[in-house]
């Protein structure tokens, strides 16, 4: 009877252990999805070590998944952060590892995304200017093999528009980065359409059209603040002071250079917030 009782159990057990069968699982990848989309977060407010560990964990799941778009997608964004905090040949490397995988798995969309994260690599290097003619005829090329992510036709084309600022074509410059508004716009991606009116500033303060500059920086603060992107008003501040002070309105200035020290001083940024001082204090 034990005996009997004994054998019951290991075989409820046994079944108890065996794989539901529920056809395809996604767990996995959907925790890929969610830790990327929580790492590029951190990224887009500034919070480069926080989105960095993010990123670790997230290539490793994709990884364990053996996704090969995760892969891909995990690899460009981890570089992107190794890159913003200057570990410039480890992003780089990074970026061809994830052209690699996508020519392995022979995508050739996703190859000429990572072609896109390479001439942006390319174009804030220090060989940028001399880069950015070659880098424009590629990034011309891969908006057209990018179909199916917006996302990346969106990053491509600002892409297009800093190689045509390197160029000196402010006007191409802004066009192109309004095809990228576009896209963000439309999806409800404020955070990033704060960033594409902030670099339509650049390309106007460079051509000198201050009052164009500072009203683009305006539409950045109003979808910064719609997101409460802190480091994205605090960056914005700071750059409508710089624009207030090529245009020779230094009170404008100052007040927008005090601004963005608050700012980065509640969010704890003390090597933000001291640069921001040093600008503030030379008026």
């Amino acid at each position: 009877m034990k005996k009997t009782l004994v054998l019951a159990l290991l075989i409820i057990s046994a079944c108890s252990s065996q794989p539901k069968k529920s056809g395809d699982m996604y767990d996995l990848r959907k925790q890929t999805e969610a830790q990327l989309d929580l790492g590029n977060k951190q990224a887009d407010r500034g919070s480069l070590e926080t989105a960095l560990i993010l990123l670790d964990e997230a290539a490793r799941l994709a990884i364990a998944a053996d996704d090969s778009g995760l892969r891909i997608r995990t690899r460009l964004s981890h570089s992107n952060v190794l890159f913003s905090l200057g570990r410039t040949e480890e992003a780089a490397a990074g970026w061809n590892e994830a052209l690699a995988e996508a020519e392995r798995a022979k995508n050739a969309e996703w190859a000429a995304v990572c072609r896109v994260y390479i001439g942006r690599g390319r174009l804030m290097s220090a060989d940028g200017k001399n880069a950015a003619e070659s880098v424009r005829d590629e990034v011309q090329r891969a908006v057209g093999l990018i179909k199916s992510d917006r996302f990346s036709v969106a990053f491509a084309w600002t892409v297009l528009g800093l190689a045509e600022k390197e160029l000196g074509r402010y006007a191409n410059a802004e066009a192109a980065v309004r095809r990228s508004l576009e896209i963000h716009e439309k999806d409800l991606l404020f955070e990033l359409a704060a960033y594409d009116w902030y670099m339509i500033a650049s390309f106007r303060s460079l051509s000198g059209d201050y009052g164009g500059a500072l009203r683009a920086l305006e539409n950045a603060v109003a979808f910064d603040r719609r997101t409460e992107n802190s480091w994205g008003l605090a960056s914005d501040w700071r750059a409508l002071g710089d624009v207030h002070t090529k245009a020779g309105n230094n009170d404008a200035a100052r007040a927008a250079y005090l601004r963005a020290v608050e700012i980065f001083r509640a969010l704890g940024n003390e090597t933000a917030a001291a640069q921001a001082l040093s600008r503030l204090e030379s008026h």
